[in-house]
């Protein structure tokens, strides 16, 4: 395409990762494609990943004298604004992140190797260890259990280690001038500028990922305002610096208010019998742990499952995976990260932590994610083929899954849900 032709585009394409609870966390995001508006006259083109990069120091500078009427009328005060934007520069290496992400997802066996390492688990245990009373008084206050708090804050920062060094408000309002999420953005701006007006945080202190996840388990601006709590007392929800006291406080307190019920599992994996119904799998199908017996489901000890509340059966990755149980506190960490992957992970982490066993199941390690076209054709197949997908956006929901099973029963394949590679081939 010619200079020219780039100039006079409208709109272009550009493959996005649509955001979760924390935008920038450990969980496992899929792709769309969006019509991003063209802000500026500058492009920078590259291959497929990597399609198109636009905006300029100038319009930035346009959009942020715009941006600080807008915030000072919903009640920021003026020298806030001017000491959070001070310095505060379009960031093309934002926009870039932003853009230039893998098109390939995870399968979760090579997810949960990672998020839930033996070096992980051996970490986690150690701050348990050495933050055992803190994390007591949290346990207590909150009615949130430890070992789920430690494990989130595993997977959002390696336990404070990589909590993001980048300045928080330039990020933002780089992503919010973008316009490709910039309303989402401009809420998260606006909602940092609050915090920091409330006196919690220095803007220059104020840093996290390039997404604008912060502190030690990487809230989201809003997020903060909603749940940060000021344990220590110090005036100040502080969830920047070493001492992680009110990030993992605000954790518990977010869980809290998110229905987590003390003591009690989020899931729990099991043995299902050969002649199960796979049509029983997903979250729309709710049961008691004594209906689940009725038809044969087992922990892995063969024991019948106790009553831990009603419960909905998981196949992440399908008949030849793993299968959990799943409880009403697996709902509580989808509050924080809806990714299936990742609040799998956090459980699974903390049961590591408490001293549990790792996945006994085998996973089907010879398969390969669908990459995002292939996705969009599975779904377009199925659709064209009388399966409604709900559309054909590249993300693998509740309407997706319930067409690949009716796909799956109407050439009586197991009807576990899977979007595989093989069921592809087969619509083909």
């Amino acid at each position: 395409m010619s200079e020219i032709a780039m100039k006079q585009a409208v709109f272009v394409l550009a493959l996005a990762i649509s955001p979760v609870a924390t935008a920038a966390s450990g969980g496992v995001p899929e792709r769309s494609i969006v019509a991003v508006p063209v802000a500026s006259s500058e492009y920078i083109v590259g291959g497929p990943e990597k399609i198109l990069m636009v905006g300029s120091e100038a319009g930035f500078e346009d959009w942020v004298r715009g941006f600080r009427k807008r915030a000072l009328a919903r009640g920021i005060v003026p020298g806030v604004f001017d000491a959070a934007f001070s310095g505060v520069r379009y960031d093309s290496s934002i926009i870039e992140k932003d853009r230039n992400q893998s098109e390939f997802v995870k399968p979760i066996w090579e997810y949960l190797d990672k998020a839930v390492s033996d070096k992980r688990v051996e970490n986690g245990r150690k701050a348990l260890r050495h933050y055992r009373k803190l994390l007591d008084q949290i346990e207590a206050r909150y009615a949130v259990d430890k070992e789920i708090v430690v494990a989130i804050w595993g997977l959002e920062s390696s336990f404070g280690e990589n909590r993001g060094d980048l300045a928080l408000i330039q990020s933002l309002a780089t992503l919010a001038y973008d316009g490709r999420r910039g309303a989402f953005f401009e809420q998260q701006l606006f909602a940092a500028l609050q915090i920091v007006q409330g006196g919690n945080v220095a803007p220059q202190n104020m840093t996290g990922s390039w997404a604008g996840a912060m502190g030690h388990t990487q809230f989201i601006p809003t997020s903060y305002l909603a749940f940060a709590v000021d344990y220590d007392g110090d005036g100040r929800r502080d969830i920047w610096s070493d001492d992680p006291s009110d990030a993992l406080a605000s954790t518990a307190a977010y869980l809290a208010k998110s229905g987590w019920r003390l003591h009690q599992p989020w899931g729990l994996e099991v043995q299902l019998p050969d002649d199960f119904d796979y049509g029983l799998t997903g979250d729309r199908v709710v049961k008691s742990a004594s209906e689940w017996a009725a038809l044969g489901i087992r922990d892995m000890k063969g024991r019948k499952v106790p009553n831990h509340g009603s419960a909905s059966l998981l196949l992440p990755a399908g008949a030849r995976g793993a299968a959990f149980l799943v409880f009403p506190n697996f709902k509580s960490i989808e509050h924080y990260n809806a990714a299936d992957a990742y609040v799998i992970a956090v459980g699974h982490l903390s049961d590591r932590l408490k001293g549990g066993e790792p996945i006994q199941s085998n996973w089907p390690r010879n398969d390969r994610s669908l990459q995002f076209s292939e996705r969009v054709e599975l779904q377009e197949r199925l659709t064209a083929a009388g399966f409604d997908t709900g559309g054909t956006d590249g993300k693998v929901g509740p309407k997706t899954i319930a067409a690949v099973k009716a796909f799956q029963r109407s050439i009586g394949m197991v009807q576990d849900g899977y979007a595989s590679l093989d069921i592809l081939i087969k619509l083909r």
